[in-house]
């Protein structure tokens, strides 16, 4: 039996079948092994048109990434450690100290006792060009108390940044160094159009191995871990490693649509949870740094807190619709608006409203040159309002911390936030009458929610002393002796409850 004898014999919807019959008759008697495979399985061309993929957005991006490394001059005497931020060659922690601690805390190693002291210590991060003047997006963190900051580009040349500004609140800084040509910028994208599940790339130099391009999905939108004031992150599951902090987070398109921020680990490396600020909200950012040097931010007035299940019910909206007012503030656009306490806001610009850090990023990056609209549910009913944003004073900024108390870090320990407990939410909740302060949100797996404490719940005292406000819970926790438990009665929807909190 000849060879085309064969081939006819092989059911008639065969690829192979096909492709050895056409080879037959074209005289080949051997068929390359790539071509076969390929045959005998379809989907490869899907895989190599997302290889193709990834290989033109790193080629797009990777010419813009640089490094960034951040020199502390130090003059020390004796045997000491130079203070503030190591690098990864110093083998110590560069976030020692700071928000970021517990998210690096296990990769670094102690330096050995005995360490000779040394001059000009470095920190190590990443960044990446936005405009071919010269421009570099990074994070605050990666250049904070910096001496001199030396930028390396992917072709090896190194520039001093002759200028850094900074914004703490959103961890963003922008670099600029100089030179004779032009420089490879890359471009930012529209982060409001990434979607979950989204193909994204990140691109850096973690553990100062340079040029290096980890692949993932967008894994959620929206993200707050409590690292800084002003969190709305992408997560993603991209290896994102130390050093990797500053360099962007590009889509399929070559885009940069954030820039990588953190992560999340329990071993010091990547666990596959990673967090990016959003292009869109650097883009605000950095405008305002190139042109102003500082970041300036709209204000409403309000004590805000989120909608949870049972506060929903009291206030005729759905759980996680809108955001919860619970005092408005004398003199400020809030009150001109015509806003109240236990308006619940739905909708900002036409914008829909779910959380409170949504709203806050909204109404501070609103024009205040121009009035918005509102949507709000008071009393069951949806309204319509009209605010005119105003700048935020300096002045509001720098009392916030003494005006919050100096118990929020003990608050933090606990995992509790809290408001001013108003008359109407009060009277809502059902606690008329009831004195202290308001719950509004509890962090998963703190001290306080592993004894079951909800938002929405009400401390009326702490050891015993009645509680009226934020300024006498401030006052109860400084005076508790934190090893011994802190012992909270808690106005539940079941009553009222005790609960020794230990931080």
């Amino acid at each position: 039996m000849n060879l085309l004898t064969k081939i006819k014999e092989l059911h008639a919807s065969s690829l192979l079948a096909k492709l050895l019959l056409v080879a037959a008759i074209l005289g080949i008697t051997a068929i390359p092994k790539a071509s076969a495979a390929a045959a005998l399985n379809p989907n490869m061309d899907s895989a190599r048109n997302l290889s193709a993929a990834f290989r033109s957005a790193s080629e797009q991006v990777l010419d813009a990434v640089v490094a960034i490394e951040s020199r502390e001059e130090h003059v020390l005497g004796g045997g000491g450690r130079p203070s503030g931020e190591k690098g990864f060659q110093e083998g110590r922690n560069p976030f020692d100290g700071s928000p970021f601690e517990d998210l690096f805390r296990d990769q670094f190693k102690q330096g050995r006792p005995g360490t000779p002291p040394r001059h000009g210590q470095a920190g190590i991060g990443s960044g990446v060009l936005i405009h071919k003047s010269g421009l570099v997006l990074t994070n605050n963190h990666v250049v904070h108390g910096a001496d001199k900051v030396i930028v390396r580009l992917h072709d090896g040349r190194e520039f001093e940044a002759v200028d850094v500004k900074t914004d703490p609140k959103t961890d963003l800084a922008i670099l600029r160094i100089e030179d004779n040509a032009d420089f490879p910028a890359a471009q930012l994208g529209d982060s409001d159009l990434v979607e979950i599940g989204d193909w994204v790339l990140a691109l850096g130099q973690p553990f100062g191995l340079e040029s290096t391009v980890t692949a993932g999905i967008i894994s959620a939108k929206h993200r707050g871990i409590g690292i800084t004031d002003r969190e709305n992150f992408l997560q993603t599951d991209a290896a994102i490693n130390p050093g990797n902090s500053g360099g962007p987070l590009v889509n399929l398109d070559g885009e940069v649509i954030g820039i990588n921020t953190a992560i999340s680990s329990s071993s010091g490396g990547n666990d596959g949870i990673g967090f990016a600020i959003p292009a869109n909200l650097a883009k605000w950012v950095g405008k305002q740094l190139v042109s102003y040097g500082k970041v300036s931010r709209a204000y409403l007035g309000v004590g805000i807190q989120p909608v949870t299940a049972e506060l929903a019910k009291k206030f005729h909206v759905k759980p996680r619709e809108g955001v919860l007012i619970n005092q408005v503030h004398v003199d400020t656009p809030a009150e001109r608006a015509g806003l109240k306490s236990g308006d619940v806001i739905v909708e900002f610009a036409g914008k829909a409203v779910s959380n409170p850090r949504e709203l806050q990023l909204f109404v501070e990056r609103a024009d205040v040159k121009k009035s918005h609209t509102l949507r709000i549910v008071r009393d069951g009913k949806q309204l319509g309002l009209t605010l005119q944003p105003e700048t935020k004073p300096e002045e509001i900024d720098a009392k916030a911390p003494a005006s919050l108390g100096a118990d929020l870090g003990q608050l933090e320990k606990l995992g509790l936030t809290v408001d001013e407990l108003s008359s109407s939410v009060a009277k809502r909740l059902g606690a008329e009458g009831v004195q202290g302060v308001l719950i509004s949100s509890v962090r998963g797996g703190s001290p306080a929610h592993r004894q079951g404490i909800e938002a929405g719940s009400i401390i009326t005292h702490v050891n015993h002393q009645p509680i009226e406000n934020k300024s006498s819970l401030q006052s109860a926790l400084e005076s508790s002796p934190p090893e011994e438990g802190v012992l909270l009665s808690v106005r539940t929807r079941m009553g009222s409850l005790f609960f020794v909190l230990k931080s």
